[in-house]
């Protein structure tokens, strides 16, 4: 006999029929909650399958639901009966998938580090520290491989893999500097790595370049600290040291002042590159490029040659805007100074201002067509942001101590002219 049909909506009865096989809704099965259908996850202690019950009665009916639901359950039943050797194989194989994975990832960071690999299996190594002595030079972008390589070849250690080994336990190899180094001769790996360490076996030629000065002074400045003349930096082609295009191939104001460490074998062409590339970073790091570079570096010049506090040097920085606004002569000592290449004196003849020099800032207008000399960075920030203020004049009233006094009218300048010139009738060897 028939049963009456069930008047219960079809979406409960398949509810119902879910929970009597011990299936409970599940959250987790849809997080989002992007579908209309429900989701069903049999309850088993832990472990979970997972089936969806649809709420279309054209998509699935009551007895479909039932089939699948008892598939569901019998897929879950099934692998709860799996043999404990698939579960280990299974977990094994996830294993594997880690571990390589993981030596790939290993690899990968490796790539990215220095490397002292020196590509043999064999290692040799000497016993002791060794004996003699021999320079020996790690060239500019030299990796670890490529170090341990050259003391091998110059019989420093006894292979390539001694010293890989005993730099791969160091952390401090990795700050091993190309340079000269003075190294033994047959040396265990250990011994020659703590001396390529020690600042004392590397030898350097520090150079001290300062601010202010001339192209000139700075050859003389290289020639003095190295072994080179000052006809050897006169040599160099300003073509083959990396000027940036704002120079028009002109190394004065472009060699930046620091203090170098050049190796021994570094030629002057190599040692001005190392200057002009310095300043390029240094240039770029405030954003300074083509005409803009240039102009920073004549009012840098012109500042770092007038200023001697940096406090003044962005007043004096004010003094060239006002003036260049104003459309005046900046009338400066230091481009006459600069035309005439005269140190040691504080002022200038009458003679010395009518030059007819393109620096002769006394006669005329505007910037002069290119730097005076090789700006610090103080100078050409002073250059780049000027402090705000109305002066239009300025004189060092007392040079011995480089006092100097600024002021917005010429009679107030004046004043200040008159302590400089009275400096000068009290030490007329210096003006």
């Amino acid at each position: 006999m028939s049963q009456p049909p069930d008047e219960t909506p079809l979406s409960t009865r398949r509810t119902h029929h879910a929970r009597d096989h011990g299936w409970r809704r599940s959250q987790q099965a849809d997080p989002y909650g992007e579908y209309e259908d429900e989701v069903w996850a049999a309850d088993t202690g832990g472990d979970e399958s997972y089936g969806v019950i649809h709420d279309d009665a054209d998509e699935m009916d009551p007895d479909m639901a039932e089939h699948f639901n008892q598939a569901a359950e019998a897929e879950y039943r099934a692998r709860r009966r799996r043999s404990p050797l698939v579960r280990w194989g299974s977990l094994l194989a996830a294993l594997a998938v880690v571990v390589v994975g993981g030596y790939f990832a290993v690899q990968a960071v490796a790539g990215m580090l220095p490397s002292f690999a020196g590509g043999s299996d064999e290692v040799e190594d000497y016993p002791g520290p060794g004996s003699g002595e021999i320079v020996v030079e790690v060239p500019e972008g030299a990796g670890g491989a490529d170090i341990a390589r050259v003391l091998a070849q110059n019989d420093v250690v006894a292979s390539a893999a001694a010293f890989t080994a005993a730099a791969a336990v160091e952390p401090e190899s990795v700050s091993i500097q190309p340079g000269s180094y003075r190294m033994a001769e047959q040396m265990s790996a250990e011994d020659a790595l703590d001396r390529m360490l020690d600042p004392e076996y590397r030898e350097t030629d520090g150079v001290t370049v300062r601010e202010g000065l001339w192209k000139e002074e700075v050859f003389a400045v290289l020639a003095e600290g190295t072994d080179h003349e000052v006809s050897d930096y006169e040599a160099v082609d300003p073509a083959d040291i990396g000027l940036p295009a704002a120079a028009d191939g002109e190394m004065e104001g472009y060699l930046f002042p620091d203090t170098y460490s050049f190796g021994a074998d570094d030629t002057p062409t190599q040692q001005l590159s190392d200057m002009v590339e310095l300043g390029t970073t240094k240039w770029a790091e405030l954003g300074l490029e083509g005409r803009e570079l240039d102009t920073t570096l004549i009012k840098g010049s012109l500042i770092q040659a007038e200023g001697a506090f940096s406090d003044d040097l962005p007043k004096i920085a004010r003094v060239i805007e006002n003036r260049l606004d104003e459309d005046q002569p900046l009338g400066f000592d230091s481009t006459i100074h600069f035309i005439f290449s005269e140190r040691g004196r504080a002022g200038t003849t009458d003679a010395q201002r009518e030059s007819e020099s393109a620096y002769n800032t006394y006669v005329l207008t505007g910037l002069p067509p290119g730097p005076i000399n090789s700006p610090g960075l103080a100078a050409i920030e002073a250059a780049m942001d000027p402090a705000e203020g109305p002066w239009l004049y300025f004189v060092t009233t007392n040079p011995s101590t480089g006092e100097t006094e600024f002021a917005v009218t010429f009679d107030e300048h004046r004043e200040n002219v008159q302590e400089f010139q009275q400096w000068c009738r009290d030490n007329r060897d210096a003006c």
